[in-house]
């Protein structure tokens, strides 16, 4: 009898652990215990980033009732990944072109919202260098050293890249060297510093560092502009509740239509706005590069 009476407290000890572990398994994604995890990539200052995206984070609680948490990844391929691991360990990303095209060929990743800059929803990368470097031309930068934000930053890499074999210089043999500045800022401040001769960036970083560069667009000079990308927005997991999708999609075009909002995403992005747009938006960019003879693999080696 008490061999029973014991082999059926393990019983029961057994099922309470199984059941509170699945509960823990089962807590509904949005909820305190399971928030919704929105990445963000390193496009400037991450403090700066971060500060914003939590402000709108906490916006979005307060309209949907969902839990959020938020993110500022080192570099864009950690939030790829993050996107594509089993479990999701991100919801929500902000990426940028590029980044995107490649997270949506993977099958992690579908686009719902473009950010809208100046009246746009697409923007154009520049080349920099400094002022008195001699370097007037992006045919110039044979032997030089080249500043990028991140190795998969659209405009702070891959157009620019393409626009230099357009050029004659061959970015994987012609440069002497490339630096991977963390950012877009960091990369103007490079420029700046003389830490390389020349870089990219979205257009125009260099006023995300005139506060502490008064001169930084006299001392560096826009030597070439890329052709129109499509800005960086909002993406979800394929596997989201659509229900869930469409509520966070209505709460934050309400947000960026309201001030407090628009400073958040402007202190995060410099967004001004933010538009619906699904993945055919970003077929144009696909279509440069195919017509540059290369694919989404041979510019992720």
């Amino acid at each position: 009898m008490k061999k029973i009476f014991s082999v059926s407290l393990i019983l029961l000890a057994v099922m309470t652990l199984v059941m509170v572990t699945g509960c823990k398994k089962e807590a509904e994604l949005g909820s305190e215990e399971n928030p919704i995890v929105w990445s963000f990539v390193p496009s400037g200052e991450m403090e700066r980033v971060a500060s914003g995206a939590q402000a709108v984070a906490d916006m979005l609680h307060d309209e949907t009732g969902l839990f959020f948490e938020t993110n500022v990844a080192t570099e864009y391929a950690g939030v790829i990944e993050a996107l594509s691991s089993d479990p999701p360990e991100a919801h929500m990303a902000s990426l940028a072109t590029f980044a995107y095209v490649m997270a949506a060929e993977r099958g992690v990743a579908e686009a719902e919202l473009v950010a809208v800059r100046y009246g746009s929803p697409t923007y154009n990368g520049q080349i920099i260098a400094r002022a008195d470097s001699g370097i007037s031309d992006v045919s110039q930068l044979e032997g030089k050293t080249f500043g990028r934000p991140d190795p998969l930053s659209t405009s702070g890499w891959i157009i620019p890249m393409l626009t230099m074999r357009a050029a004659g210089v061959d970015p994987d043999t012609g440069l002497s060297g490339v630096v991977d500045a963390g950012s877009h800022d960091g990369v103007v401040a490079a420029v700046y510093n003389g830490d390389v001769d020349a870089g990219a960036t979205y257009v125009d970083a260099r006023t995300r560092i005139e506060e502490d560069y008064p001169d930084v667009m006299e001392k560096v000079v826009v030597i070439g502009l890329t052709t129109d990308i499509p800005n960086d927005g909002v993406q979800f997991i394929p596997s989201m509740p659509e229900e869930m999708k469409t509520s966070i999609t209505e709460a934050l075009l309400k947000i960026a239509a309201t001030e407090e909002g628009k400073e958040a995403l402007n202190t995060a992005y410099q967004w001004n706005e933010l538009e619906e747009h699904s993945d055919n938006f970003y077929d144009p960019f696909r279509q440069v590069l195919q017509a540059s003879g290369l694919s989404i693999e041979d510019l992720n080696k």
